[in-house]
């Protein structure tokens, strides 16, 4: 396990371009897999979480090629894998590629590291099932993984998602590509719409209202895709700029979608300084003094991957910051709400968890933040936001198991040590 010591009492003045948006990154491999002619994917990004998708793809037949200059080209063709799959941490990559492979003609067993043993997979398991998929997990209900995903004809279904999650959804659609009939996912809270976007945008008929949406099969005819920088990825100096006094960052040429700014809302109602330059996809941001908000049920899956850094900036914060809706957060890479409760305690800030809420009181500034030694638990998102915690903080913070960062953001502790200067 590796650990990295963060040197406090920084601020954060410079500008950087975050790795492309893991999200939109997964799907782009996986559309441009089940079509026909070479696509190229720019701003692909360097994630294990992607790399692993990426050699997906290619196990089950698609011809990828890496250019010098990072570019991703894809010549689809879906014929099955020799061999289990290994999507190691990425719940994405696992739970969106079981849809794809769902409609197909061979067997496929998807399997991943210890931490996705242990999420949850009868969420996507039970629609995939009732549109006539075969699919047979671990543990004792069968709803683990590794899966095994027997591929057989498949019938349109109309599905209502019983929790939020944008990757319950992509999974259905992507298997309704297969399906007889169209199919129609339900949404009580919207969730980020990448695939539907996508899957319009190569040919795929599809009607969306405002918490439906309806797929009918049919090919695909991917499009070359750039990938823009990761908003999620983004939060973290966003945050860090905002808490640490002295600093003004930018955030360069960030996708800026639907769904995907809930963090930003979250800030502005904190009283961060943030300007969003749609024209650029820069965001903007200066040392603001903040104080605490209360984030609903309804909104939070607009923000759920930015709550780590989050509570950064609700420690660092006057007065309460309540977040409500969190049961979502137990089951990410690891408990994340017990994560963040043990970080919060280093840093000195109140925490109180009542069943579906996390209530965060701050220290009212960044200065009286503590230090210690905070371990991310193999979450990447926590052991981001804990770096962040430690420079803005007083003293020093010790994140123990860094190297989750490789998941997602393999040049983090470079871009820390080169976007933030000491505070004058």
């Amino acid at each position: 396990m590796t650990a990295i010591t963060v040197e406090g009492s920084r601020n954060f003045f410079g500008r950087l371009q975050v790795p492309g948006d893991k999200s939109i990154s997964h799907r782009a491999l996986m559309i441009a897999a089940l079509g026909r002619r070479p696509c190229t994917i720019t701003g692909l990004s360097n994630g294990d979480d992607v790399v692993r998708t990426r050699r997906a793809v290619e196990a089950l037949g698609a011809q990828v090629e890496v250019g010098e200059s990072g570019v991703v080209t894809v010549t689809g063709g879906v014929r099955g894998a020799r061999g289990p799959i290994d999507l190691g941490n990425s719940g994405t990559g696992i739970r969106l590629l079981a849809g794809l492979v769902a409609g197909f003609d061979f067997t496929t067993t998807l399997d991943g590291d210890a931490s996705i043993r242990q999420r949850p997979m009868d969420r996507i398991i039970d629609p995939l099932t009732e549109m006539g998929a075969s699919i047979k997990g671990s543990g004792e209900n069968g709803s683990l993984a590794p899966l095994t995903i027997e591929g057989r004809p498949l019938r349109g279904i109309e599905y209502t998602l019983p929790v939020a999650s944008a990757q319950v959804k992509s999974a259905v659609l992507l298997a309704a590509l297969r399906a007889e009939g169209p199919t129609t996912v339900h949404e009580t809270v919207p969730t980020r719409t990448h695939t539907e976007e996508m899957l319009a945008d190569a040919g795929v008929r599809l009607e969306r209202e405002a918490c439906s949406v309806t797929v009918w099969p049919g090919e695909v005819e991917p499009p070359d895709v750039e990938v823009l920088g990761d908003p999620s990825q983004a939060a973290f100096w966003v945050v860090g700029a905002c808490v640490a006094p002295g600093s003004h960052f930018i955030v360069e040429n960030v996708y800026l979608g639907p769904a995907r700014g809930g963090f930003i809302e979250v800030l502005g109602r904190m009283g961060a300084d943030i300007t969003v330059e749609s024209s650029t996809g820069n965001i903007v941001t200066r040392s603001s003094e903040l104080e605490g908000t209360r984030v609903t049920a309804e909104e939070l899956p607009g923000c759920i991957d930015e709550v780590p850094i989050l509570a950064v900036a609700a420690a660092a914060a006057e007065g309460d910051t309540v977040f409500e809706g969190i049961g979502e957060l137990r089951v990410k890479e690891t408990d994340r709400v017990a994560a963040i409760a043990e970080m919060l305690a280093v840093l000195g800030a109140g925490c109180r968890i009542d069943d579906d809420m996390l209530a965060i009181t701050g220290v009212g500034r960044a200065e009286a933040l503590g230090s210690g030694t905070v371990d991310s638990r193999g979450d990447h998102r926590m052991a981001m936001a804990a770096a962040i915690a430690g420079a803005v903080g007083r003293g020093s913070m010790t994140v123990e198991g860094f190297e989750a960062t490789n998941t997602s953001y393999p040049s983090f502790a470079r871009n820390l040590e080169h976007s933030t200067v000491w505070a004058p």
